[in-house]
């Protein structure tokens, strides 16, 4: 599955999503910077996998890191 079509998904996405942040409001005794750190470690080895089993594409991986990066900053701009 591609990231467009995860993303297309919503139904799934949307459930995924709500499953995410039950799991990390459980994780609210740790600071925002240290879970923002394991997201990151977790991230890197899920683009990994997902590099290594042909799933997606390098140039896929770094325009959804391109994009997370512009969504992650855009609020700074407002």
């Amino acid at each position: 599955m591609s990231f467009a079509d995860a993303m297309r998904d919503e139904g799934t996405l949307e459930e995924c999503l709500d499953e995410i942040g039950e799991l990390v409001a459980g994780l609210d005794r740790y600071a925002p910077t240290m879970l923002a750190v394991a997201l990151r470690v977790h991230l890197e080895a899920l683009l990994q996998a997902l590099l290594e089993g042909e799933v997606c594409t390098r140039a896929e991986v770094r325009a959804f890191v391109r994009e997370l990066e512009r969504e992650a900053l855009q609020k700074e701009g407002e």
